[in-house]
């Protein structure tokens, strides 16, 4: 039994020695082949060192000759003088050559060609052959295929090949003339980026920045900060803090803080589109429309404009803002459709209209109004709120003076109702109903109101001292006229002869106290700006109608021929 435990320790202790074996083999094997791989990787950096080893200039000249005392280090070259580096040729009148720093200066009338692109001329230059840099001034005039540039002093890097300035500098292409104080143009994208005091002038337009992109083979410009751009031919202006503009095709996208001055409108939203040719201009998000001319504002949240038409569309939470006797009148809709010129300029407004003044509200589905007349249209299901009456008919016509900016009249077409709220009671209401209403302002309240064709009254009778409500009239006649104070009837005339009834409150029949077609829509009134966006429910209310439910007349004034008695009740559906 112990002969085999020694056995199995013997061969444990075997392999144990055969494994370290294998692996300081292989740590060996490992070893050797890293110091390979080291020194392959330097041997081939060393070659691509000598290989990319700094090229010497080559030049010559009529006369070449030293002066230590003058030009220590330099070789003097005179007459012809010619230099050759890495693609680029230099010709000048004299230069001065120090071998050591491979450097080289050129006096004089001095011409450098790069390929068969870039040509520039300047009166001295400094060429620095180991970085591939050459410092220009004097006269410098730097041309490529596609533009002309001249400066005082130009830098030029030939790795990146790119120039740069800062002393001003004029651009010429087929299009445009740019002139900025600082910039740097990239030679092979044609890209131009210029800061501080920057201008870009074409026969049409003027572009004023201080810093943006252009490029000289396609005209598009890119802009950063704050940027005008000026129609020298009709003033037009567009200002915006970035953006971009093709001054080719004279169409523009900005995207911050962007403003149209147009002859009668300045169009503001975050961002703005503009073809000038076209005379099309799209804002979208918190736009604004001013008229300059009518002093009229527009808002919402996308809009196209169309110059030549004289037209504006506006959608999305789209709102009309006009000034009435130093007031401000609200009309927003689905949609705003704004056209004609300023003297005659129409403004539609569709579906789901609202209208807030501090005086008076009102709500339609569509709106027609002329500037020019002072004539606004309320079309399907219009109501009007003026002081505390509500008034409905099929159609509202509201009059102002273009002159004064007031409110001058109001005609209600079919079904004419005004409404108004007892002054000491929530559930009676003073009514006055017929054909057609004609009403008349003065300094924007509601004062007189003919009520012409089969006019009907309801209105409730309370002690002036202790304003207890003690009797409820009820008069029809042809035509009414009605004078008010505040929204409250003061005075009333009949025309012609009128059939009147006032009842005492312990007498009086449901059906007197309210006229046919009643309906209060003090729900959909906007009580302040911010509701002409709040959608009221689309069902729809349905007038209030006479039912058939039996009840005993009792008359306290206007004794009447006696009559088959009525049926009168209060029935709502």
């Amino acid at each position: 039994m112990g002969q085999i435990e020694n056995k199995q320790l013997t061969d444990s202790f075997i392999l144990i020695l055969r494994t370290l074996r294998y692996s300081f083999h292989y740590f060996y094997i490992k070893t050797n082949l890293l110091k390979r791989i080291f020194f392959l990787f330097l041997f081939i950096f060393t070659s691509l060192a000598f290989s990319q080893e700094i090229r010497k200039i080559e030049y010559k000249a009529e006369i070449q000759e030293a002066d230590e005392e003058l030009y220590p280090g330099a070789t003097v070259l005179l007459g012809k003088v010619k230099m050759i580096h890495e693609g680029i040729v230099l010709t000048c009148q004299q230069a001065l050559y120090y071998k050591k720093q491979n450097f080289f200066k050129a006096i004089g009338n001095v011409l450098i060609k790069q390929g068969d692109t870039i040509t520039q001329t300047s009166d001295y230059t400094d060429y620095d052959a180991n970085v591939k840099q050459a410092l220009s001034w004097g006269n410098v005039v730097l041309t490529d295929p596609t533009m002309k540039l001249t400066t005082d002093t130009l830098q030029f890097d030939r790795i990146n090949q790119k120039l740069y300035y800062q002393s001003y500098a004029t651009i010429k292409d087929k299009t445009n003339t740019l002139k900025s104080k600082n910039g740097n143009y990239y030679l092979e994208n044609k890209k131009f980026t210029a800061t501080t005091r920057v201008t870009v002038v074409n026969p049409e337009h003027n572009l004023e920045s201080n810093h943006l992109d252009y490029y000289t083979n396609s005209g598009y410009t890119y802009l950063y900060g704050p940027s005008t751009i000026t129609n020298t031919q009709n003033k037009n202006k567009i200002y915006c803090e970035k953006g971009f503009y093709n001054t080719k095709t004279d169409i523009s996208h900005f995207v911050k803080n962007a403003k149209l001055f147009l002859k009668e409108r300045t169009v503001e939203g975050d961002s703005l589109y503009y073809d000038k040719k076209k005379g099309f201009a799209s804002a979208t998000n918190n736009i604004q429309v001013i008229d300059t001319v009518q002093n009229f504002i527009t808002k919402g949240n996308y809009a196209e404009i169309f110059e030549k038409k004289d037209s504006l569309y506006i959608i999305k939470k789209a709102v009309a803002i006009s000034i009435i006797d130093k007031d401000s009148m609200f009309i927003h809709g689905d949609t705003l459709l704004v056209t004609g010129k300023p003297e005659k300029r129409v403004i539609r407004t569709y579906h789901n209209v609202k209208i807030f003044k501090s005086d008076l509200q009102g709500k339609c589905d569509s709106i027609h109004t002329n500037q020019q007349t002072g004539l606004t249209k309320m079309y399907r299901d219009p109501v009007i709120w003026s002081d505390k009456n509500q008034i409905t008919g099929d159609s509202i016509y509201l009059k102002s003076n273009v002159d004064t900016e007031k409110l001058d009249s109001l005609k209600v077409f079919n079904n004419a109702f005004i409404v108004s709220k007892d002054s000491l009671s929530e559930q009676d209401f003073n009514q006055i109903k017929g054909r057609d209403m004609f009403g008349k302002f003065e300094e924007n309240k509601l004062r007189t109101l003919l009520v012409k064709g089969n006019a009907e009254s309801v209105y409730f009778n309370r002690n002036e001292d202790t304003k207890v409500l003690e009797t409820i009239t009820k008069e029809i006649s042809s035509n009414i006229e009605f004078t008010l104070d505040t929204g409250v009837i003061q005075t009333i005339k009949y025309l012609k002869a009128s059939d009147g009834k006032t009842y005492p409150l312990s007498k009086l029949p449901e059906d007197v106290k309210i006229l046919n077609g009643f309906i209060w829509r003090e729900s959909e009134q906007p009580k302040k700006m911010e509701d002409i966006f709040i959608k009221d429910s689309s069902k729809k209310k349905i007038p209030i109608k006479k039912g058939s439910s039996k009840k005993a007349n009792a008359i306290l004034e206007h004794k009447l021929p006696k009559k088959k008695p009525r049926k009168p009740s209060l029935k709502k559906q």
